[in-house]
């Protein structure tokens, strides 16, 4: 088995994160936009069984998450999956997990672009949106310290709006138990894919592993981190998915275009839907700020080695930044936000996200014991749920998400075809 790539030292990026700053910019991945958006069409999905499809999220998100910890301790460098899958089952899979991500990944940064305008200026989102991409992209260039900074700020501001929706809530009167009750409204297919739904608002904790490189004492580090983030996550995701039934039911839940807002006028506390508008905006712009991020740094270890133009492999020699691939994701994302709809494009962000953790599992499979390798039953239960979580998803989003996955194996073998003939 091929040992772990490091990169020439001009190429090196400055390893300046520990384990908490670490963690935040897992939390700030996780804890955005999804957890004020995507409860509703998880309970149209699930029905009563929204909490079980959230338990089962998260039972597939810790295995992705061990999996990708003890990968990124043994290939402690930028790209995530894109590495672990080169390296230990091959250049194409690979290629392809990491094609999955950058391309999943586009379209979620633009939804969260667009997020961001909606609720700060519903009547110029799309404007506001391509603001946010650019003023984002900007602190990106910068160093890496400071997005930890900017995101550590991020996650205080929204883990206390939702806690104070939370508390709203349960002090309320108004909540009954009997609201998360399972009812004869749940079925199979309903709560897998609810649960495929959640396990995007999960997916953050790709984050810490893509920033491999810029991390002290990875071995140590990212082990840690990623099981901690993932574990507050959960909590915060519960409290709140239980709050909102309590006070809403599973019906109403269903129909809520807002679940949060919803709750907090149902719960009499009306005055708190600005601030829950504001904690929105402020989840969906740590969103994108961690999804740059980790976009950023997979592209650069495909221009690295050449899947992408090596153009964008260059780092930066003041703030040891990737700031081409920056460059080129933030302008990318910014037409993207400012041209089209994304919403449709979750679907299929969904699935490459699933397809991604299915390579990074299916690695993690073939670490020996001394290599660190997890449990065997970690990598397989994960391995098992990302591939049923992907097809449980509604049709369109298998198909295109598997549209795109396509396209990224025949450029993969365009470019093959082209390097044996040269």
């Amino acid at each position: 088995m091929s040992k772990p790539s490091t990169a020439g030292a001009p190429e090196e990026l400055h390893r300046r994160l520990g384990v908490s700053d670490a963690v935040v910019i897992g939390l700030g991945a996780m804890i955005g936009a999804g957890v004020f958006a995507v409860l509703a069409p998880a309970a149209r999905a699930a029905g009563s069984g929204l909490l079980i499809g959230l338990a089962l999220a998260a039972v597939v998100a810790y295995c992705n998450a061990t999996s990708s910890a003890r990968l990124a301790a043994r290939y402690p460098a930028s790209g995530g999956t894109y590495v672990y899958g080169r390296e230990r089952l091959g250049e194409f899979w690979g290629c392809l997990a990491g094609w999955g991500f950058v391309v999943g990944k586009t379209a979620s940064c633009a939804a969260m672009a667009l997020t961001v305008g909606s609720y700060v200026w519903p009547g110029q989102a799309h404007a506001v949106a391509v603001a946010a991409v650019v003023a984002l992209t900007a602190v990106n260039y910068t160093g890496v310290q400071k997005s930890a900074l900017l995101t550590r700020v991020i996650v205080a501001v929204v883990l206390a709006v939702l806690a104070a929706v939370v508390a709203a809530v349960l002090t309320s009167g108004t909540t009954e138990p009997a609201r998360l009750a399972v009812g004869d409204d749940v079925t199979v297919g309903g709560v897998l894919q609810a649960a495929g739904l959640l396990f995007f608002a999960f997916a953050g904790y790709a984050r810490i592993a893509t920033l491999g490189e810029e991390v002290r004492d990875p071995a140590r580090t990212v082990p840690r981190a990623v099981p901690l983030a993932l574990g507050i996550v959960l909590v915060v995701y519960a409290l709140v998915a239980v709050s909102v039934l309590l006070v809403l039911g599973p019906a109403r839940l269903a129909g809520a275009e807002a679940p949060l807002s919803d709750a907090v006028r149902a719960a009499g506390a009306g005055g708190l839907e600005p601030v829950v508008r504001t904690g929105a905006a402020v989840a969906a712009l740590g969103s994108l700020l961690a999804l740059i991020l980790g976009v950023s740094r997979t592209t650069l270890a495909m221009a690295r080695d050449r899947h992408l133009p090596h153009a964008l492999a260059a780092v930066h020699p003041r703030f040891k930044v990737p700031h081409r691939a920056e460059l080129a994701v933030g302008l990318i994302v910014a037409v993207a936000a400012a041209t089209a709809d994304v919403r449709a494009a979750i679907g299929f962000s969904s699935f490459g996200v699933l397809a991604y953790y299915a390579v990074a599992n299916a690695s993690a499979l073939t670490l020996a014991s001394h290599e660190g390798r997890p449990a065997r039953v970690v990598p397989v239960a994960g391995l098992a749920g990302c591939v049923v979580l992907a097809f449980a998803l509604p049709v369109s989003s298998v198909i295109s998400g598997a549209a795109v996955l396509a396209a990224g194996a025949a450029v993969y073998g365009v470019r093959r075809t082209v390097g044996a003939r040269g």
